[in-house]
């Protein structure tokens, strides 16, 4: 995702990390490509803080955005959590083994990714001309 905004910082990478699995495997979080979409998302439309002004309104599009996104994801897909969307329990001893070797994440989970992609994409060509 962070190539979507040309981001080219692996700092930005590694900072969600620990979203693969819901947070960590905990899956009663949000999937972590929903989460890091949020983040892409604040890191996209930061600005500095002393232009109050234009922090408010990058605040409001960063809101808005991952309020769409949030509801788009949930209406295709039926959940945003890990365990509602993978129906697998990570902490049961081989499950975590059993998603890799099954591929269930080549089906699902990069199907999460594309279609954030492609909202994250979707929000950039919505955008209001500078």
């Amino acid at each position: 995702m962070w190539d979507v905004y040309d981001l080219g910082n692996e700092d930005f990478l590694w900072s969600c990390i620990a979203f693969m699995g819901g947070i960590s495997s905990e899956q009663q979080a949000p999937c972590g490509a929903v989460s890091a979409s949020a983040v892409c998302l604040g890191l996209r439309h930061r600005c500095s803080l002393s232009d109050k002004e234009k922090a408010k309104q990058s605040r409001a599009i960063i809101r808005y955005n991952s309020s769409r996104l949030v509801r788009d994801f949930q209406k295709k897909f039926g959940d945003i959590t890990c365990a509602g969307l993978l129906g697998i329990d990570f902490s049961k001893p081989g499950a975590y083994q059993e998603f890799r070797e099954t591929g269930v994440w080549k089906d699902k989970c990069n199907r999460y990714i594309e279609f954030i992609v492609e909202k994250l994409y979707e929000f950039e060509d919505d955008k209001p001309a500078e």
